[in-house]
């Protein structure tokens, strides 16, 4: 068993560890010495993750999805237009967070509370050393607008527009909603604490020399442990689960609709700079119709009362990686 565990640890080491070389090896040749944190840092952050889904994820692959949207996502990457030492507090974070969440599984609760304050504490001790260090690794007036959250139906297009890059790619979005779904069923009110607190902090003015934005991890590492939590259930979903499934593969259609609509608009509308966003709108939309036909896939399977786990796992995993490996090309390609 526990060998078991270091393979598959190992295993998902190894491939954020090449995935990071594929992506930042065309610019490691003019990188400062300080920037190669940023390969460290996205690492570090999947790896953290991943060890911090095992808390509520039993398959690797979900763990291992919920890794690389953390540290491979938009709001990782896109991190890189600031400081390098920013990403060191996305890497330090989910691995904070495991204290409090392996904690509460050794039946420990009483120490769950006060570890799942340190990921906080983290964040205000580093902005204060930064800033007496004359250090400011994110502009401090750095912080989320409501208009920000259009990035996170469609990332790439919105990727350079704030402070931050937010979303969760395309297909990925799927399991979100439910994993998003199983949050609210289950009720877990720590979760869903962490969550609001980091969404609100992100909004609001900066304080304690804290940029606002860099509580958007909180959120962002909730969403990515949720979606490893929805690729699961994706899998196995039941007979008894085939509206939700269908449910989540109408809003899958609909935003494929909007994005493709959005894009028409560019085309006719602009010319020139609106025909290069138009062309990345097109992008995003076939990304959603992937993930569209592979929820409506496994609809038609739960139907027709079909496991077939390791089809659904197939299908729903390929999807995912062709989109985090076509986002993150694109994203580290804008950024740097």
């Amino acid at each position: 068993m526990l060998n078991t565990r270091y393979s598959k640890f190992l295993t998902a080491a190894v491939l954020y560890i090449n995935f990071a070389a594929y992506l930042y090896l065309p610019y490691l040749k003019d990188f400062k010495p300080v920037q190669y944190l940023i390969v460290v840092n996205i690492t570090l952050a999947g790896l953290g993750c991943f060890v911090l889904s095992r808390r509520w994820v039993g398959s690797f692959a979900g763990s291992f999805f919920a890794g690389a949207i953390y540290g491979f996502g938009p709001f990782t990457l896109h991190l890189a237009a600031y400081h390098p030492s920013a990403g060191l507090l996305v890497a330090a974070i989910p691995w904070l967070f495991c204290l409090a969440a392996f904690a509460a599984r050794a039946e420990r609760r009483v120490l769950a509370v006060p570890f799942s304050v340190l990921p906080f504490l983290a964040i205000a001790v580093f902005f204060k050393l930064a800033a007496n260090y004359g250090l400011f690794p994110v502009p401090i007036w750095t912080r989320l607008h409501l208009a920000d959250l259009v990035a996170l139906a469609i990332p790439l297009v919105r990727i350079n527009a704030g402070p931050a890059g937010l979303g969760f790619y395309h297909v990925p979005i799927a399991a979100l909603i439910a994993g998003l779904l199983m949050l609210l069923v289950a009720r877990r009110f720590g979760i869903i604490i962490i969550f609001a607190v980091g969404t609100a902090l992100a909004f609001c003015k900066a304080f304690f020399d804290i940029s606002p934005i860099i509580w958007a991890v909180l959120p962002v590492l909730c969403c990515s442990v949720l979606i490893g939590a929805g690729l699961q259930a994706l899998t196995s979903a039941g007979f008894a689960d085939r509206k939700l499934v269908l449910a989540i593969a109408v809003v899958m259609g609909i935003l494929t609709v909007v994005t493709l609509l959005l894009a028409t608009k560019y085309f006719q509308v602009f010319a020139g700079l609106g025909d290069r966003y138009a062309r990345v709108l097109l992008i995003e939309a076939w990304m959603y119709i992937l993930g569209t036909i592979a929820t409506a896939i496994v609809f038609f399977l739960t139907r027709a009362k079909l496991r077939v786990r390791l089809v659904r796992l197939i299908l729903l995993c390929s999807a995912m990686a062709i989109d985090i490996f076509l986002g993150a090309r694109f994203i580290v390609d804008k950024t740097l």
